[in-house]
């Protein structure tokens, strides 16, 4: 069971080359040769980030993508949210329906707990505080 997958992981390889060259244009080439990412996969991630305004993206010669938003202000949860969708470790269902029990679940208060960390700690990663360590 993998909690990030590859297209988190390379999102955030490719905000943090952005990032660093701060306001650059920067050619998919660019990206993918500091990231050792390939051409073909990473232009897919750049597109979806691109429609979820996290970066703009420029056509023609000279085109590229540039960070849309300041590197303090892109967490590593959202990233996760785009290519992954909500951070859920457990739905707690009975046969498709709400456990008629989950008030009482003491697995439930525990499994939430780790869940609430989790989205603490993936939300105090920024671009920023990567580039920062």
């Amino acid at each position: 069971m993998k909690l990030i997958t590859r297209d988190s992981d390379y999102a955030m390889r490719a905000l943090c080359v952005m990032a660093q060259e701060s306001g650059k244009i920067l050619s998919v080439d660019d990206i993918a040769s500091e990231t050792n990412v390939s051409h073909h996969f990473l232009r897919k991630i750049l597109q979806v980030l691109s429609r979820k305004n996290i970066i703009k993206s420029y056509k023609g010669k000279g085109g590229g993508f540039v960070l849309s938003r300041d590197p303090k202000k892109i967490n590593f949860i959202d990233i996760m949210e785009i290519f992954q969708g909500s951070l859920v470790l457990a739905e707690h269902k009975l046969n498709k329906d709400k456990c008629p029990k989950i008030k009482k679940c003491n697995l439930k208060k525990k499994i939430d707990k780790i869940e609430r960390g989790l989205l603490r700690d993936f939300n105090s990663i920024t671009v920023a505080s990567i580039l920062d360590n």
